[in-house]
């Protein structure tokens, strides 16, 4: 399962009985990739599969598609650069689906619809222009589950504009970063958090560029952001995340 958090540090779910869940961003509207990454901790932390899509690829001007996603294929996950205008990698993305039942997630905007209605032509979905100061517009308002053909079933979800991991599904150490748990086993203290700590290897990492900066950055602000929400539950509500060691 699928799970944020609310204002309010209690979870929810947002789709169940997944195997793959689909993160899918674009050059236009402006992406947020630290929400990227916050759905990648939410399904990693849920043992949930992912799959990184970059799309709307022909509106890339002045840089490479593959500087845009290199951070997440070098944190492990697999990357497809779609456009359905020429129709890129949407024979890959049709094969990374087959069999699955996955969900569509990302920002308001960011095309998921038009995949889905490359991928599903008799799904008839509506699609709409970015406004005036290139934001996403909610053509999505509920979530929708459609037969693929060939097999599997693929779910479109809502746009956001922003998203926060469920607290209590979160793995507790590593927040769900990949490179925090590969990391994190050379720091010097067991319960380290990765922030402040001496001899923290995920610091030196990033310090030394062999983990992304961007990426050590989210995992600081995921960090704050579970303090914040565990904080807004009050107390003798908060039980720790998945894994919580003492």
């Amino acid at each position: 399962m699928l799970s944020r958090s609310t204002l309010r540090g209690d979870g929810e779910p947002v789709v169940a009985n997944l195997s793959l869940v689909v993160v899918v961003f674009a050059p236009l509207p402006s992406p947020d990739l630290f929400i990227v990454d916050r759905y990648l901790c939410a399904a990693s932390s849920a043992g949930l599969r992912a799959l990184v899509v970059l799309n709307k690829v022909d509106l890339i001007e002045g840089m490479p598609a593959t500087e845009l996603t290199a951070s997440f294929r070098d944190a492990g996950y697999p990357v497809l650069h779609c456009s359905t205008t020429r129709g890129e990698d949407l024979g890959a993305l049709r094969e990374a689906l087959h069999e699955e039942t996955a969900v569509f997630v990302g920002q308001s905007g960011v095309g998921k619809s038009s995949l889905i209605g490359a991928l599903v032509p008799q799904a008839q979905l509506v699609t709409g222009e970015l406004d005036r100061d290139a934001e996403g517009r909610h053509t999505t308002t509920s979530s929708r589950l459609y037969d693929l053909p060939g097999g599997g079933q693929l779910i479109d979800s809502p746009g956001v504009r922003d998203f926060a991991p469920a607290i209590d599904m979160l793995e507790a150490r590593s927040l769900g970063f990949p490179e925090v748990d590969r990391l994190g086993v050379a720091c010097r203290f067991q319960d380290c958090q990765h922030l402040r700590e001496p001899a923290c290897a995920v610091r030196e990492a990033a310090e030394t560029g062999s983990f992304d900066a961007r990426r050590y950055e989210s995992y600081r602000r995921l960090r704050r952001l579970y303090a914040q929400l565990r904080e807004a539950r009050g107390p003798g509500r908060n039980t720790g995340g998945r894994n919580q060691r003492e």
